[in-house]
C-alpha cells in the first residue's frame, strides 16, 4: 500500500510538472509546482481519512470518480485506484457501493493495457479478500473490465466469478446474484450456456431466499441472450420453480418482473407456461404477491399474442380479476383498481359493458378511498371505449349516489375527486350532470363539506376558466347571499374569497363586491365580521378607486360596530389593506403615491388606530 501510495503521488506530480531522464521533477513554473504539492497533500489526506466518519468516506468515494483530469488525465487515472480499493472494503454498505460506482466510472478511462496492469489485479485482490466486504464489491467490477482484456485474463475473471457465486457467505452470493445478468450480457454466447446457466440454476436453488429472488431478476437478462429453442430446456424449469417457491418474497419478485419475463421468453412460452403461472400468482396466499401480480394485469394482457389475446383474457385472467375485486386486502384492490380500467381498450366495447362495468361499479363503492380514487382517475380509458353517454348511464349514478351518502366522510372523498373527474368528462357534460351536485354541497349541514365544496369550486374555475365561472357558478353563489340560514350566507363570503383571484378584477369588482358590501348590514355579527375579512381578502384584486370609494366607507362603518369582534376584524382589514398598498406603492414610489397612502390612512378618522411600526414605515417612506 505504501509503495502504491508513493507511485500514485509520483505519477500525479510528474504529469503536471514533467520528469527529466533521472526521474526527478523539473521546474516548469510556480503554478504547476504548487498544483503538484496540493495534489500530493490531497492524496496523502485520502489515505489518512480511510477510517474517518462514514459521511466523509461517502463523499470521498463519490468525488474520487471525478478526479481523472485532476491527476493528469486518463494516462494516470490508475493512481486513484488505491484509495478507492480501500473504500471498497469498508464495512458501511453505502460507502462500498459508491466506491464501486466510482471504480466502474474510471475503469472506462483506462486503456486496455492499463486495465490489465492496474485495474484487473485490483478486481482479483478484492475477489480473494479475507473479508466479505471486499468480495461483495468485486462482484460489481467484473462486467466493466471483462470485454477489454485478453482471453487468458477473461478465463481468470470467469473463474473468480464462479467462485464468488458459491461463496460461503450469503452476502457475497447475493452480490453475485444481483450482478449475474449484467455479467452475462458481456460474455461470449458459448460461455453463457456453459457457465452462466449453471450458476443461475445454483443461485435460484440457494438455501437463502434473498439469493433466490435476485436470481429471478437475472433470469430476464439471461433469457434475452438465449435463442428461443434453448429457453424451454435451460431457463423455464428454473423459472417454474421460482414461481412456486416456498418463500413469498421469491414469488413476489417473479410477479414484479412478470411483464419483463413475458417479453423475454416470447409468445409461445407465454401461452403454455406463463399464463398458468400468472393465474397462480393472482390467487397466491400472500397479499403482497397478489398485489404485485394485480399491478401487472394490464401490461400482461397487452403483451399477449393478438391472435388469441381476447380468448386468454376472458377464459383465464378475467375470472381471477373478478375475485380480486372483492379481495380482503385493500392494497390488492388498490393495485387492481389502478390498472383494471385499461382492460377496456383491450377487450372492446361489448366486453367492457358486459363484464368490466360491474367490476368498476363495485370498486367505485369500495370502502377504501384509494380504490375509488384509482377508478375515478382512469375513467378516461373507459370513456374512449364506450362513450360518454354509456358512461353516464352506468358509472355516474354510482358517483352521484356516493356524493349523497349519509356518511359525510364518503361525501368528502367524492368532492376531492370532482376536479379530476370534471377534467376527464369535459365542461359540457359536467354542467349537465354534476354542476347541481357541486352547488348542493355548499349548503351541506357539515362544515367540512361546505369548506371542501368551496375549494372544489376554485379548482373548477381554474380548470374551466373565468368566463365559465361568470356564467355558471358566480350567479348561483351570489344568490345564496339572501338565504335565510346565516351559515349559507357565510358560505357565499367564503366562496367569494376563494373565487376572486381566479375570476379576476372585473368580475370581482362588478359582481362580487356589491354583494359583499350589502352583506355588511347583515343582522348576524358573524356575517358582518366575515364581510370585513372578505374585504381584506379581495382587496388586492380590486383597483384603488374601488378601495377608496366603496370599501373604505364600509370598513369605517364596521370599525365602529357595536360588536367587539366586528370592530376588531374591521380594524385588522384596514391595517392589512394599508400594508398591501404600502408594499405595492413601494414598487413605484413617487410623491403622488405617498399622498394617496397618507390620504387613505387619515381618511379613516380618529377611530382607527395604526400600530407604531406602520407609522414608522410611513415615515421612512416619506
Amino acid at each position: 500500500s505504501s509503495q502504491q501510495h508513493q507511485e500514485a503521488v509520483h505519477h500525479c506530480a510528474s504529469s503536471r510538472c514533467g520528469e527529466d531522464s533521472h526521474g526527478k521533477l523539473y521546474k516548469n513554473d510556480t503554478e504547476t509546482q504548487l498544483y503538484s504539492l496540493k495534489m500530493y497533500s490531497i492524496i496523502h489526506i485520502f489515505y489518512n481519512t480511510i477510517y474517518d466518519e462514514d459521511e466523509v468516506l461517502l463523499a470521498l468515494a463519490e468525488q474520487l470518480g471525478n478526479f481523472t483530469m485532476l491527476v493528469g488525465g486518463p494516462e494516470y487515472v490508475h493512481c486513484l485506484l488505491p484509495p478507492l480499493e480501500s473504500l471498497a472494503t469498508v464495512e458501511e454498505t453505502v460507502v462500498r457501493d459508491k466506491a464501486v460506482e466510482s471504480l466502474r466510472k474510471i475503469s472506462q478511462e483506462h486503456s486496455p493495457v492499463d486495465l490489465e496492469v492496474h485495474f484487473e489485479p485490483l478486481v482479483k485482490r478484492l475477489a480473494s479478500g479475507d473479508w466479505f466486504t471486499s468480495r461483495t464489491s468485486a462482484c460489481g467490477l467484473f462486467s466493466v473490465c471483462y470485454p477489454r482484456v485478453s482471453s487468458t485474463v477473461k478465463a481468470e475473471i470467469r473463474q473468480h466469478f464462479r467462485t464468488l457465486c458459491s461463496d460461503d457467505t450469503p452476502m457475497v452470493r447475493r452480490a453475485a446474484a444481483s450482478k449475474l445478468g449484467e455479467f452475462a450480457k458481456v460474455l461470449e454466447p458459448e460461455y453463457v450456456k456453459s457457465d452462466i446457466i449453471s450458476l443461475f440454476t445454483a443461485l435460484a436453488s440457494d438455501e437463502q431466499d434473498s439469493v433466490r429472488l435476485l436470481a429471478v431478476e437475472a433470469c430476464v437478462s439471461i433469457a434475452t441472450l438465449l435463442p428461443q429453442e434453448d429457453l424451454e430446456t435451460l431457463v423455464m424449469p428454473t423459472l417454474r420453480q421460482a414461481a412456486e417457491d416456498k418463500s413469498w418474497r421469491v414469488r413476489y419478485m417473479v410477479a414484479d418482473k412478470f411483464s419483463e419475463l413475458q417479453k423475454a421468453v416470447g409468445s409461445e412460452i407465454t401461452k403454455n407456461d406463463l399464463v398458468p403461472a400468472f393465474q397462480n400468482l393472482l390467487k397466491d396466499c400472500e397479499a403482497e404477491v397478489r398485489a404485485a401480480a394485480a399491478n401487472k394485469v394490464k401490461e400482461f394482457c397487452e403483451n399477449l399474442p393478438e391472435d388469441n389475446r381476447e380468448q386468454i383474457i376472458m377464459t383465464h385472467i378475467l375470472p381471477c380479476v373478478k375475485e380480486l375485486v372483492s379481495d380482503t386486502n385493500q392494497h390488492v384492490k388498490s393495485a387492481l383498481a389502478s390498472v383494471i380500467m385499461g382492460l377496456s381498450t383491450i377487450l372492446g366495447k361489448d366486453n367492457t359493458i358486459e363484464h368490466l362495468l360491474p367490476l368498476f361499479l363495485a370498486q367505485l363503492k369500495d370502502e377504501c378511498p384509494e380504490v375509488r380514487l384509482n377508478i375515478i382517475s382512469n375513467l378516461d380509458c373507459v370513456n374512449e371505449v364506450i362513450g360518454i353517454r354509456q358512461l353516464s348511464q352506468s358509472l355516474l349514478p354510482a358517483i352521484v349516489e356516493l356524493a349523497e351518502d349519509a356518511k359525510w366522510r364518503v361525501r368528502l372523498a367524492i368532492i376531492e375527486y370532482m376536479p379530476l373527474l370534471a377534467g376527464q368528462l369535459g365542461v359540457e357534460f359536467f354542467d349537465e350532470k354534476l354542476n347541481t351536485l357541486c352547488m348542493a354541497w355548499l349548503i351541506d349541514h357539515v362544515y367540512a363539506i361546505r369548506e371542501a365544496a368551496t375549494c372544489n369550486l376554485m379548482k373548477l374555475v381554474e380548470k374551466f376558466g373565468a368566463e365559465w365561472a361568470q356564467n355558471t357558478i358566480v350567479p348561483k353563489v351570489l344568490g345564496m347571499a339572501n338565504d335565510p340560514n346565516y351559515l349559507h350566507r357565510m358560505t357565499t363570503l367564503f366562496c367569494i374569497n376563494a373565487l376572486s383571484e381566479a375570476c379576476g378584477q372585473e368580475i370581482t369588482t362588478k359582481q362580487m363586491l356589491p354583494v359583499v358590501l350589502k352583506m355588511s348590514n347583515d343582522q348576524v355579527a358573524n356575517v358582518r365580521f366575515n364581510v370585513a375579512k372578505s374585504l381584506q381578502k379581495i382587496g388586492p384584486v380590486l383597483d384603488s378607486n374601488a378601495l377608496q370609494t366603496e370599501v373604505k366607507p364600509v370598513l369605517e362603518k364596521l370599525a365602529t360596530d357595536s360588536d367587539m369582534d366586528v370592530k376588531y376584524f374591521a380594524q385588522e382589514a384596514i391595517s392589512g389593506m394599508f400594508d398591501f398598498l404600502l408594499s405595492t406603492k413601494l414598487l413605484n414610489f413617487n410623491s403622488l403615491n405617498f399622498i394617496f397612502l397618507l390620504f387613505f390612512l387619515c381618511s379613516f378618522g380618529p377611530s382607527i388606530t395604526i400600530p407604531n411600526q406602520r407609522l414608522q414605515r410611513l415615515a421612512w417612506l416619506w
